[in-house]
């Protein structure tokens, strides 16, 4: 499988109303659209895009969408990029209009979170909490490569993705890990320096500093601290793509092949 296939795969789920609930409610799965926005391939790209157009064609999933970290970023960065379509970019201003928030009135959050099948084997860890990092200096592969040898090494972290485009890291890590730690850490390449990414009570970004000195890091030896596997029970399932239409069963099992790829391409 590769990139162009797999975002084909969550462009035709998302395309059947059915699936577009599941999508949206899955963090990871709107994590690897966002992360498709800064591919290389204009069709990557294009396939990303429909596939938020899709899931913005509920006004209820506008507000969930709206408010995925990174999101908005990537939309405007594609204004700027040299290398994408016009009819591309164009595609992007429409999704940008769909989360306006004059477009859609915010929609409560119904219980349909409740027993909601996970794409990616990772989001099914009920015991990890992910931080998202504004990385200062993340400019290029080589300072992306000394983030990753960085975070390697920090006892607690279970994985870990990049947007070079926007400098933002998306970490998954132990409950009891500090982020503090992650910081420390990322400052010991010594050309790069990392703030957490939240939002505010307005729903608005903001960096907020992390303490660097003095801070104990606990390192790993070898490997990352994966979590038991009992945690994580879902088995690599077979690649064979199945047509969409076919049973719900169906659609999952191939869907968990693009999750073993996504899995595999975006972990370091």
């Amino acid at each position: 499988m590769d990139a162009v296939s797999v975002v084909a795969h969550l462009r035709d789920l998302a395309s059947d109303p059915q699936n577009r609930t599941s999508i949206v409610r899955d963090k990871s799965c709107l994590a690897g659209l966002i992360l498709f926005l800064s591919h290389q391939d204009d069709c990557v790209v294009e396939s990303a895009l429909k596939a938020f157009l899709y899931l913005c064609e509920e006004p209820a999933h506008c507000e969930i969408i709206r408010n995925e970290l990174g999101l908005m970023e990537s939309l405007e960065n594609l204004k700027n990029r040299y290398d994408v379509d016009d009819e591309v970019k164009q595609l992007g201003r429409s999704i940008q209009l769909l989360l306006s928030p004059t477009v859609h009135m915010q929609t409560p959050e119904t219980n349909s979170k409740k027993n909601k099948p996970s794409f990616f084997a990772t989001s099914c860890n009920k015991r990890a909490k992910t931080v998202t990092l504004y990385i200062h200096g993340l400019h290029d592969v080589e300072k992306k490569h000394l983030c990753e040898e960085a975070l390697l090494k920090v006892k607690g972290v279970i994985s870990f993705t990049f947007q070079i485009a926007i400098q933002r890291c998306t970490v998954r890590v132990k409950p009891d890990l500090a982020t503090d730690c992650l910081a420390s850490a990322i400052a010991e390449t010594r050309v790069l320096r990392a703030q957490q990414v939240i939002r505010n009570e307005s729903g608005n970004e903001m960096y907020v500093p992390l303490h660097e000195m003095n801070v104990t890091v606990e390192k790993n030896s070898y490997l990352p601290d994966y979590l038991p596997e009992e945690v994580s029970p879902q088995k690599e399932l077979d690649k064979a793509v199945i047509p969409t239409g076919s049973k719900s069963d169906s659609q999952g099992s191939w869907i968990n092949s693009a999750a073993n790829f996504l899995s595999k391409t975006f972990f370091w």
